[in-house]
């Protein structure tokens, strides 16, 4: 049998709780404003040959004939930048470890589909290791300080968010064409409102329709492909001795 003043201690309690005004729900992160950080996507690559050999690529992908493939990639000095749990392999020619980066045959084909994205990436940008080695798609210019203030003042992090693809992006109130507008975006970032999904999980950004949070706090729906994010994987380029473009290498997300 519990004690006089236990019971006295407990029955005060319930009172102090029944007489303190509830606190107000703190917004979701994704609906709250926020200062935005514009992007500048690089422009298309105007090096001779470079939108052939792509338009090549893309017929490759098409295709699907790896002999083909084969002879689009450099016969040595192949590099694989990656963030899995597949490993190079040196004993392999570099069209087999180009094939294993991007899983070439895995499902009904996913990474012929993936080269054929590849192909058909408007964007490509050196990169600062390998001068003369094209990646794409590029990565977009943007002032580091400001993304690091909007990381901390969010507090969250740079696979939390991504860019438009396009000036003039639409965003919708639902996940289709007819949906109704939202509003229509600039070239900044745009905070992900999916729960537990990474920014670019299986090409997700590509082929679905993407959940965002606009710097007003709006939030919307994104069509497949229109987004892009920092942790995208890339496929490099570069031209051989006799100037002929190859592909060179392969980046993996979050690389």
């Amino acid at each position: 049998m519990p004690r006089a003043g236990s019971v006295a201690i407990l029955f005060g309690a319930l009172i102090a709780a029944a007489l303190t005004p509830a606190l107000p729900a703190l917004p979701q992160p994704s609906t709250i404003p926020f200062a935005p950080v514009n992007v500048k996507l690089p422009p298309a690559p105007a090096a001779a040959g470079f939108a052939a050999f792509r338009q090549h690529l893309a017929a490759i992908a098409k295709d699907r004939v790896f002999d083909e493939l084969a002879r689009a990639v450099v016969p040595q000095g192949f590099f694989w930048d990656r963030d899995f749990t597949d490993a190079f392999d040196p004993k392999k020619t570099s069209a087999e470890n180009l094939a294993a980066a991007i899983h070439l045959e895995q499902g009904t084909g996913l990474g012929w589909q993936m080269l054929a994205d590849f192909a058909a990436e408007p964007t490509a940008a050196e990169i600062p290791t390998a001068p003369g080695v094209l990646c794409a798609p590029g990565r977009p210019l943007f002032e580091q300080d400001e993304f690091d203030r909007l990381l901390d003042t969010t507090r969250s992090a740079a696979a939390d968010w991504v860019f438009p693809r396009a000036d003039g992006l639409e965003l919708r109130a639902a996940p289709r064409p007819t949906g109704a507008l939202v509003e229509k975006l600039g070239s900044y970032f745009l905070r992900l409102a999916r729960s537990g999904e990474a920014a670019d999980t299986a090409n997700a950004l590509r082929t679905a329709w993407t959940r965002v949070s606009a710097p007003t706090g709006k939030l919307g729906f994104a069509a497949p492909g229109t987004l892009a994010s920092l942790s995208a994987p890339q496929l490099c380029y570069v031209k051989d001795v006799v100037g002929r473009w190859r592909i060179a290498g392969f980046i993996g997300a979050g690389n």
